[in-house]
């Protein structure tokens, strides 16, 4: 696995975590990164995403909250996330961006928020 996310945590509602997704060297130099959840029955969707140049997009529903970053010496995609809500809650992970249907799955990290 070339990507890891971590950072998850329980949180209350109104909060914020940072998210850390490390990649290897060629894969971070290389490959657009997204940061995706998928949430107890539902299923797995792209949060936000960041190429190369550092271009940014992000899902409706997190717009203004997230915030996807990239850190060129330390090989690292981050997700900041504020102003968190219930419906956040779920397993986050890091891939390379593409059809959530046929991208090989890592570890995720479980990001709860209570009301």
């Amino acid at each position: 696995v070339q990507l890891q996310a971590s950072g998850g945590g329980l949180v209350q509602a109104g909060g914020s975590l940072r998210l850390s997704c490390a990649a290897s060297r060629t894969m971070f130099e290389n490959t657009v990164i997204g940061w995706y959840r998928q949430a107890p029955g539902k299923q797995r969707e792209l949060v936000a995403f960041i190429t190369i140049s550092g271009r940014t997009n992000y899902a409706d529903s997190v717009k203004g909250r997230f915030t996807i970053s990239r850190d060129n010496r330390e090989n690292t995609v981050y997700l900041q996330m504020n102003s968190l809500k219930p419906e956040d809650t779920a397993v986050y992970y890091c891939n390379e961006y593409g059809d959530v249907l046929t991208l090989n799955w890592g570890q995720g990290t479980l990001v709860t928020v209570s009301s």
